[in-house]
């Protein structure tokens, strides 16, 4: 960053750092723990698609990695696009494989970022209910290199439990880079893995 940049009071950018999904096992022990949230076994990741060969031969690549074990009874990733135009890409194993689960999004984020299409990752996803099957969602911001708590009321609406949010970022303070800035804190509703 150099002077004059200083003076504008600009900052460069976080540089993604894919191996904070890693600190996730333990950061879902801890929810577990502390908040009463267990891992779903179910995750995402959301991109900006793009048009063309190259991009299509990634995506081809994600889906014959990740499907590898079907054959021995691992589940197919599912591709979807919401609203907006932006694919996510939707992984599963059972709940108690938190690391597995990790491994596949790590993966995925990965490809895509060595493929040359890093700038077109948005987030990751990691989906835990409660006793009571309230979701809640860990949030990875790829350009951000952070974390934040995502947790939707239940009914339908399009309404969050704030104060389960802030519990829980107080819960994993020490266990993951959670994001400071909460207006970052976006809203995926209708998530896949939520």
């Amino acid at each position: 960053m150099g002077l004059l940049d200083s003076l504008l009071g600009r900052s460069k950018p976080v540089r993604p750092d894919l191996d904070q999904l890693f600190a996730v096992p333990s950061a879902a022990l801890t929810l577990q723990a502390g908040v009463g949230f267990a891992p779903t076994g179910r995750g995402s990741v959301c991109f900006a698609g793009v048009e063309g060969g190259s991009f299509a031969r990634i995506q081809q690549d994600v889906r014959e990695l990740l499907d590898a074990d079907t054959g021995r009874g691992g589940v197919p990733v599912e591709f979807s696009r919401d609203a907006y135009g932006y694919t996510w890409l939707l992984a599963r194993h059972t709940p108690d494989d938190t690391a597995a689960l990790v491994n596949d999004l790590h993966a995925v984020n990965t490809l895509l970022q060595d493929g040359g299409f890093g700038s077109h990752l948005l987030c990751s996803l990691i989906g835990f209910r409660d006793a009571e099957d309230r979701p809640l969602a860990l949030v990875y911001l790829y350009k951000r290199g952070t974390f934040y708590p995502f947790a939707p009321l239940p009914g339908g609406e399009e309404k969050r439990d704030n104060q389960l949010e802030l519990q829980v970022r107080a819960a994993l303070g020490d266990d993951l880079r959670v994001e400071k800035d909460l207006a970052r804190w976006f809203p995926v509703w209708g998530a896949p893995g939520l």
